[in-house]
């Protein structure tokens, strides 16, 4: 959920300068939504760049999940998982461009709270469904005699339905009344939310983050006995499955690492930052945290060979005849 954090800062990702003589830190305010009526304020080129990373965004994953939804071969519980993943950022994306067109054109005190509780849950959905993504990956090496069963399904719908509903439970704290709009003292680097709903979200990311990474460290130590077995034994197994497995630990690097580098600043500031630092430093740890959502399809979908046929046969029906899928592990996603 620190994602949900960034997220939430997104929605509020307009710095306020104060009108005329009143109130307001200036150049150093933070990210704020706007909530009041007055003049409409002027462009912020940060916030145009904020739309435009959710637009493409959202362009991206609304492909993945048409594509999933279109497929019937593709309703296997790792490709549920990746639609999970994908249907989170196509509502991320979704949420950057209503907040910047809310905040230039409707300026609501309560459209300014569900569109940062939207952003804040659909955020912490796309970081959970990673997480969940990289528990059935090392599930599927741990357990991977018993992994296609019906137990497997179950484990996997319930790790879904528990993200979704912590995630909707998260982007609820704003709207139910944990923001700042009462208590400018309180608030956070991420206008209307309060420091202490910014620090659970770091929080909850690091603590997600390290999850990942500590599965991520028994997967390898899983290929690497797995190599050293085919080493002894070269006939006892298919070396192909191994080499599907080591790419599948290629791809969970490149996973973690642009999850690590895309959210890690913006976490971090969430927590050390001060309301009263120019709102400048908010923008620039936020805009390449919402990259992550940007890159997630490029990892799943378009380097899946599934994927790809799929793309084929949606847009070209003709090439439908010759498609054909074979099951794959969820290490080769």
């Amino acid at each position: 959920m620190e994602a949900a954090a960034a997220l939430n800062e997104s929605g509020a990702a307009a710095p306020r300068l104060p009108a005329g003589g009143g109130g307001g830190g200036g150049g150093n305010a933070s990210l704020e939504l706007s909530s009041r009526p007055p003049a409409p304020a002027a462009l912020n080129p940060w916030d145009v760049m904020l739309c435009v990373s959710g637009t493409a965004i959202a362009c991206e994953n609304a492909l993945v999940v048409a594509i999933i939804c279109y497929s019937p071969a593709l309703r296997t519980p790792m490709f549920v998982l990746v639609g999970s993943l994908a249907t989170a950022d196509l509502l991320a994306g979704l949420g950057l461009i209503l907040n910047f067109v809310f905040q230039y054109v409707i300026r609501s005190e309560t459209v300014s709270l569900l569109t940062v509780g939207f952003l804040v849950a659909s955020f912490a959905a796309s970081v959970s469904s990673l997480l969940a993504i990289t528990v059935d990956r090392y599930l599927s090496l741990y357990n991977a005699l018993t992994y296609y069963s019906e137990r497997t399904v179950l484990c996997i719908h319930t790790m879904l339905a528990g993200a979704w509903g912590v995630s909707l439970c998260l982007g609820l704290l704003p709207v139910l009344g944990w923001n700042c709009l009462h208590d400018r003292a309180a608030c956070s680097v991420v206008r209307p939310l309060t420091k202490s709903n910014v620090t659970l979200l770091s929080a909850s990311f690091f603590l997600i983050f390290l999850i990942m990474l500590h599965l991520y460290i028994e997967i390898c130590k899983i290929v690497c006995r797995h190599a050293h077995q085919i080493a002894l034994q070269q006939h006892f197994l298919t070396a192909s499955h191994y080499v599907a497995t080591k790419k599948g630990v290629s791809t969970l690097t490149i996973i973690l690492g642009t999850f690590g580098a895309s959210w890690l600043p913006f976490a971090i500031y969430c927590v050390v930052g001060d309301p009263d630092y120019p709102s400048v430093y908010t923008y620039a740890t936020l805009l390449p945290a919402t990259y992550n959502s940007m890159i997630n399809p490029i990892i799943y979908a378009y380097r899946n060979q599934e994927i790809q046929k799929s793309m084929w046969v949606l847009f070209c029906g003709c090439f439908q005849a010759k498609v054909s899928f074979r099951s794959r592990s969820p290490s080769d996603v």
